[in-house]
């Protein structure tokens, strides 16, 4: 099996090495932000990939969705250090087969990596408890509002980015990221950018 992972803190690519040693016959292909994942993913075509949520410029659900767009038979796995049931949810409706959090059990990792290897899905049981008896839960947050796409928006807006920054990061126009800025603000409720990144900030996505 090859796997993709994409992380730009090398010692998490080292763990997954050191994880998955006597998993058999696998090649890891590494890459640090999400550009340099899909280039790989394009030219290599991995048989899955490992992709960490906060990259240092688009976000790892916005490198699901250009993968999943270009191949939608790719088996991804999403790796956060957040064990929250809402990115998890969030990981599921991006066509993520896998949500693991890095600060659960190693062997979180190597299961998820056997079931989406295989055709299937996973979630560890803690995380996949907490989405089941969530309820209402999940939805009273207001970004439950927004999709994939504006999640990404919001949260290089919280990172301080422009709008021809983020159009440029997301492969879209600037006339389109400043009609999504204008959507999300009357989804949300607020009438300036400025609120929109507070809102952002409070609600952990920043």
């Amino acid at each position: 099996m090859r796997i993709l992972i994409v992380d730009d803190h090398p010692i998490v690519a080292s763990g997954c090495r050191a994880v998955l040693a006597d998993e058999g016959e696998i090649e890891i292909l590494e890459a640090a932000d999400a550009e340099d994942g899909e280039s790989i993913f394009i030219v290599e075509r991995p048989d899955l990939c490992i992709i960490d949520i906060n990259l240092p410029t688009v976000s790892g659900f916005e490198l699901a969705r250009r993968i999943l767009e270009r191949a939608p038979e790719a088996r991804i796995i999403m790796f956060s250090m957040n064990d929250d049931p809402a990115f998890a949810a969030r990981a599921i409706e991006c066509g993520a087969k896998g949500y693991v959090s890095k600060t659960g059990d190693p062997d979180d990792l190597v299961e998820a990596i056997r079931a989406v290897g295989g055709g299937g899905t996973y979630l560890p049981t803690a995380i996949a408890r907490s989405i089941a008896f969530a309820g209402p839960a999940l939805t009273q947050s207001p970004l439950s509002k927004l999709n994939a796409r504006e999640m990404e928006i919001l949260r290089l807006l919280s990172a301080g980015k422009s709008l021809s920054e983020i159009a440029w990061l997301v492969q879209s126009s600037y006339k389109t990221v400043a009609n999504t800025s204008s959507i999300m603000r009357q989804k949300l409720g607020v009438k300036t950018s400025v609120e929109l990144v507070r809102l952002a900030i409070d609600s952990g996505v920043a």
